[in-house]
């Protein structure tokens, strides 16, 4: 398996910064749930260690999280979505698991149901972008 078939990645123009806000407006507008948002870097340099800019913002569908949950409390493990942008030298990336590939280690998923969750954070993603 190859690491695109677990992740969608896309690449923004966008400043770091610029790339997190657009997110969460991408989140809002779809009208999905913000949990949190943690800023790797700074929690890693607390501890001494640097890294380049990384944040991870959790969201959720409540109706989707409800379906999924139904199926198989397991995916729980996988939950909620996570966006992750980072700052690497080539720019500005969006990265995020996609929901479909769930239905290869959990029991019961509904392949369609994982596929409509999958849409959405791609268009999240593409929103941002």
């Amino acid at each position: 398996m190859d690491e695109r078939d677990f992740l969608y990645v896309v690449t923004t123009d966008k400043a770091f910064d610029d790339a997190v806000v657009s997110v969460l407006q991408a989140i809002e507008k779809k009208g999905w749930t913000v949990f949190g948002i943690y800023d790797v870097r700074e929690r890693l340099a607390a501890k001494g260690f640097k890294q380049q800019p990384l944040k991870i913002i959790e969201f959720c569908n409540a109706k989707a999280a409800h379906a999924m949950l139904s199926q198989n409390r397991l995916v729980s493990a996988c939950m909620p979505c996570r966006i992750n942008v980072l700052q690497e030298i080539d720019g500005v990336h969006l990265v995020a698991m996609r929901p479909s590939a769930m239905t290869g280690f959990f029991q019961g998923l509904d392949a369609q149901a994982a596929q409509v969750v999958e849409n959405d954070v791609r268009q999240i993603m593409d929103d941002a972008r």
